[in-house]
C-alpha cells in the first residue's frame, strides 16, 4: 500500500445536468466513485470541484467549478499553494460535452509533463495523440446525441403548437388549471384591460386599479407593468399561439386556433400587437442619435443577464433590473425580476460596483481594438421603404378590422410585411448605432466618458457595441458577500 506522501495529488470533478431532487445526490455519488478510482490508481484527491444542475452541452451555460479547475490544472497548484498533478472524473461525458471544452481541458492538464488523468475505467494518457483523438471522437458523438434530442424536442413542441395544445407549466392568468376553460373573474379583468389599452388607457393606470382591488398573479405576487404588458401581448388571449416568437400558422398563413377558450377577439389582439410593436426598440431622433424608447436611469439596465442555473441546465438569462437601495454603497442594486416578471428573482448585485467594473472593461476593450474611425453616411437608405410599409400595414389592418378584406388575403400579406418591417427596423437600429459610434468613439473616449461629455444613451450605445451581454453568476451561500468581479462574465462582440 502506498504511503500518503507517495500518492499523486489530483483534483476530482463531478457534474450532473439536472438535479431534480435538489439533494445533490448525483454529484455526491460521482465523487464516491472518484474516491475509489483515486485509491485504485495511486492518487489522493486534494480538492473536489462540483457543478451541480449544470449542462455541459450548452455554450451559454457557464460552469464555475470547471473553469476554476482549468486554471488550477494549468498553474499546477491550488490557490493555497497545494501542488496538483492531475484530475479524476467518473467519465468523459461528466467532464465535457463540447469539443472546445475538451481541448481546453487537455491543454490545461498537459501544460506540464507528468500529469495524471483517470476515470472509473482507469488511467488515460492524454499526452498520447491517439488517446486524445478518441476522447475528441467521444465528445463529438455525445454532442451529436444532444443535438438529436434537441431536434426531437423542438419537433415535439412544434407539433403540439400546430395542434393548438396548451404549453406546460403553471396555469396562465385568466384560465383554470386545465389551461383550457376560463376563470371568469380573471378573464374579465384581462378583457377589460385589453379594451382599456386599445382605447388609450395607460398600463400604469390599469395597474393602480388592480393593486387597489388586490389583484394578484397566479404566483400570488403583485402585478407589475412588464408582467401585465406580456399578458396582454400574448396571442393566447384571442385563441392563437406563438412558437419561437412567431404566430403558429397553417399552410395558407392563417393563425391556428388553440384548444382553449379565448378572452378577446383576434381583431382586438391585433390592435394591441400593433400598439405595442410600435413601441419596441430604440428611438432614433432626427439628428441620427439613438436612445432607448424609455431612456434608462441606470447604465446596464437590460445588458446584465441573470446567470443562475435552472433545473434544465440553462441559465435564467432574464435581464436584471435596477432599483434604489439606500442601505448599499452607491444606492442601487441590479437584481433578477421575480418569476411573474419573467425572471427567477434569485440574484442581485451592487449596482455602482458593477457599473464601475464593466465601464473599465468596456473602455479597455475599445482602446484595445483601436478601430480606425470610418466615415459613415448618416442617411439610412431604408427609411423610405420602412415608412411606406408601415403605413401600408396600418391601412391593411384597419381594412381587415372593418371586414373590408378577408382573412385569407390579410394574414399571408401581413405576415410578409411584418417580417420585412422587423428586418428594416433592425437595419435602422444598427445603422444608427454605427453612426453614433463613429462620432463618439475617438482617441479620447475615456476622457469624454468621465467628463460627462457623453450622455447615458451614448454610453449605452458604446457598451452595446462592445458587449452582447454580461452574465451575472450567482454568489452562492446566502447573505452578503464581498463584490467579486470574477462572477461577471462579459460576452464580447467580435473584434
Amino acid at each position: 500500500m502506498n504511503s500518503d506522501d507517495q500518492l499523486v495529488p489530483v483534483v476530482a470533478y463531478a457534474r450532473i445536468s439536472a438535479d431534480l431532487a435538489r439533494d445533490s445526490h448525483g454529484v455526491e455519488d460521482q465523487h464516491k466513485v472518484n474516491d475509489e478510482t483515486a485509491a485504485r490508481v495511486g492518487c489522493k484527491i486534494v480538492h473536489y470541484y462540483t457543478d451541480n444542475d449544470l449542462s455541459a452541452a450548452k455554450a451559454e451555460v457557464v460552469r464555475p467549478d470547471f473553469e476554476a479547475m482549468l486554471k488550477v490544472l494549468r498553474a499546477g497548484r491550488l490557490p493555497d499553494g497545494q501542488v496538483v498533478r492531475g484530475a479524476i472524473v467518473v467519465a468523459d461525458d461528466r467532464l465535457v460535452r463540447r469539443v472546445g471544452d475538451y481541448e481546453r481541458f487537455v491543454d490545461a492538464l498537459t501544460y506540464e509533463d507528468g500529469r495524471v488523468y483517470a476515470d472509473a475505467k482507469g488511467i488515460k494518457d492524454l499526452y498520447n495523440e491517439d488517446v486524445e483523438s478518441m476522447g475528441l471522437f467521444g465528445v463529438v458523438i455525445a454532442k451529436a446525441e444532444v443535438r438529436k434530442i434537441k431536434r426531437r424536442t423542438r419537433r415535439s413542441h412544434r407539433r403540439r403548437s400546430e395542434l393548438g395544445i396548451p404549453v406546460g407549466g403553471k396555469r396562465p392568468f385568466g384560465w383554470n388549471d386545465d389551461k383550457r376553460t376560463l376563470r371568469p373573474e380573471e378573464a374579465e379583468l384581462l378583457a377589460q384591460a385589453a379594451r382599456d389599452v386599445i382605447a388609450g388607457k395607460s398600463l400604469h393606470s390599469i395597474l393602480a386599479k388592480w393593486r387597489e382591488d388586490g389583484v394578484r398573479t397566479v404566483h400570488g405576487n403583485e402585478w407589475q407593468s412588464r408582467a401585465l404588458k406580456l399578458a396582454l401581448w400574448n396571442p393566447r388571449l384571442c385563441g392563437w399561439r406563438k412558437h419561437n416568437g412567431e404566430l403558429v400558422r397553417d399552410a395558407d398563413g392563417i393563425p391556428i386556433v388553440g384548444q382553449w377558450e379565448a378572452i378577446i377577439t383576434p381583431k382586438e389582439w391585433m390592435a394591441i400587437d400593433a400598439l405595442f410593436s410600435s413601441r419596441v426598440g430604440p428611438n432614433i431622433k432626427a439628428d441620427g442619435t439613438i436612445t432607448d424608447y424609455r431612456t434608462p436611469s441606470y447604465l446596464l439596465t437590460g445588458i446584465l443577464r441573470c446567470g443562475k442555473p435552472k433545473a434544465d441546465g440553462q441559465i435564467c438569462n432574464a435581464p436584471l433590473r435596477a432599483s434604489a437601495r439606500p442601505d448599499l454603497s452607491g444606492g442601487y442594486v441590479y437584481q433578477c425580476p421575480s418569476r411573474s416578471m419573467g425572471g427567477c428573482g434569485g440574484s442581485g448585485r451592487n449596482g455602482a460596483k458593477v457599473d464601475e467594473y464593466i465601464t473599465e472593461a468596456v473602455l479597455a476593450k475599445l482602446e484595445e481594438r483601436k478601430a480606425a474611425k470610418k466615415e459613415i453616411d448618416a442617411k439610412w437608405e431604408g427609411e423610405e421603404e420602412l415608412d411606406r410599409l408601415t403605413k401600408k400595414q396600418r391601412k391593411m389592418l384597419g381594412a381587415w378590422q372593418e371586414d373590408e378584406i378577408s382573412d385569407e388575403l390579410f394574414f399571408p400579406e401581413n405576415q410578409k410585411m411584418e417580417a420585412r418591417i422587423k428586418e428594416l427596423r433592425k437595419e435602422r437600429t444598427q445603422h444608427a448605432l454605427r453612426v453614433q459610434r463613429a462620432s463618439a468613439v475617438t482617441d479620447d473616449v475615456r476622457q469624454k466618458w468621465y467628463s460627462n461629455e457623453l450622455d447615458m444613451a451614448q454610453k449605452r450605445a458604446l457598451i452595446r457595441e462592445a458587449l452582447h451581454a454580461v452574465i451575472v453568476l450567482p454568489v452562492g451561500g446566502g447573505g452578503r458577500r464581498p463584490f467579486n468581479p470574477d462572477l461577471l462574465i462579459p460576452r464580447w462582440t467580435e473584434d
